[in-house]
């Protein structure tokens, strides 16, 4: 669907009254290259010009600027309350009704939770670095709600048949949890197809989370629609998944 006239996906999920969420996609922007043509990202060698406009639109039709994160592929979580310019963190979240959490991606999961009573909204970048380090374990236990309160949509990302990893990866997710061998299948010998999602959902799961939607929409076989960092060697732009509580909801 199109809003404030650019491309965008609205979460199909449960999420209760109050809460809104959005996933831009690559169209509706002014960048060039191998960045159009809506790019949000400023470190992937986009013109900074570009991406200020591109940004511009973007908060056209939010309450408020999205409050950019500089992500590392860490599990740092802060509240927007403690944000800053260039504070690194892979994950927000956020109880004041019109702050807008906001990651960027282009092959990493984005993953918005929301609670069930619409009391706070958290967005989280998920790649294989951040699963490996705990992030969503890390998010679930801060929160101050029980998993069991969350809701999850996990936006699009790359997908298992587009991931291919090699053995010492594999063995970086079995070495945490042994169940988690199921999500990877073998491509060739000491290759194997990466699942992050399932990887995702079975933590969340873990952490409590029980209600889980997902986009199932793939950045790497959707050139049209989404950047794609493995995909186009490295030279991408970025897309944005963001949450908000709406102005009229009390937290």
């Amino acid at each position: 669907m199109k809003r404030f006239g650019v491309e965008v996906l609205v979460p199909e999920w449960a999420a209760p009254s109050g809460v809104s969420a959005l996933a831009t996609t690559r169209s509706g922007g002014v960048s060039r290259g191998p960045w159009a043509s809506f790019n949000l990202g400023l470190h992937c060698g986009d013109d900074p010009d570009a991406v200020a406009e591109n940004r511009r639109r973007l908060g056209e039709g939010l309450p408020e600027s999205p409050r950019w994160l500089q992500q590392v592929h860490g599990s740092g979580l802060i509240h927007l309350d403690d944000w800053r310019a260039g504070i690194e963190a892979d994950a927000a979240w956020t109880d004041r009704p019109g702050q807008v959490c906001a990651i960027l991606t282009a092959d990493c999961l984005p993953i918005l939770l929301c609670d069930r009573e619409a009391r706070l909204v958290a967005a989280v970048h998920a790649g294989w670095r951040g699963l490996a380090a705990g992030i969503l374990d890390r998010v679930v236990e801060q929160l101050p709600v029980p998993g069991e309160a969350l809701l999850a949509w996990i936006g699009p990302g790359i997908s298992a048949a587009a991931y291919e990893v090699d053995d010492r990866l594999r063995q970086t997710f079995i070495e945490l949890d042994a169940s988690l061998a199921a999500a990877f299948q073998s491509s060739r010998q000491g290759h194997w197809l990466a699942d992050l999602k399932a990887i995702a959902t079975h933590q969340l799961h873990q952490a409590g989370v029980l209600e889980i939607s997902d986009a199932k929409l793939c950045t790497a076989s959707d050139s049209e629609r989404f950047f794609s960092h493995r995909r186009d060697q490295g030279r991408s732009g970025r897309q944005a998944s963001l949450i908000w509580l709406d102005e009229s909801t009390e937290a």
